[in-house]
């Protein structure tokens, strides 16, 4: 399997998934502690990737959602941004039921 294949099977088997350096209980930098930050405070589970430990992944996955820095979070396989866009999604209020759209979406198949 190609890592972009890796990849597009990652996005579709999790409806919430988040690129990121490092893991949730111990982010690798500020903008992924930003990041994993927002989405806990929704309470709604989430499936991460350390790209620190995945650099193929690392490597190809800029290419495929044309966005270049990590953390990137994708929502049912669609890029939703990086650390300051999902901190301010967060702060308005629409990531939590973002996020929870997400899950009975992929839960109702």
């Amino acid at each position: 399997m190609s890592i972009e294949d890796t990849i597009r099977e990652q996005l579709a088997k999790h409806p919430v998934l988040l690129y990121m350096k490092g893991v949730p209980e111990m982010p690798q930098c500020g903008f992924s502690a930003k990041a994993v930050a927002a989405l806990q405070s929704t309470g709604v589970p989430f499936a991460y990737v350390n790209v620190l430990q995945a650099p193929a992944i690392r490597e190809k996955l800029p290419s495929i959602s044309q966005w270049p820095t990590f953390p990137q979070l994708f929502v049912n396989g669609e890029l939703v941004g990086g650390s300051d866009i999902v901190a301010e999604i967060a702060d308005k209020g629409e990531l939590k039921p973002m996020l929870e759209r997400a899950i009975a979406a992929k839960a109702a198949g």
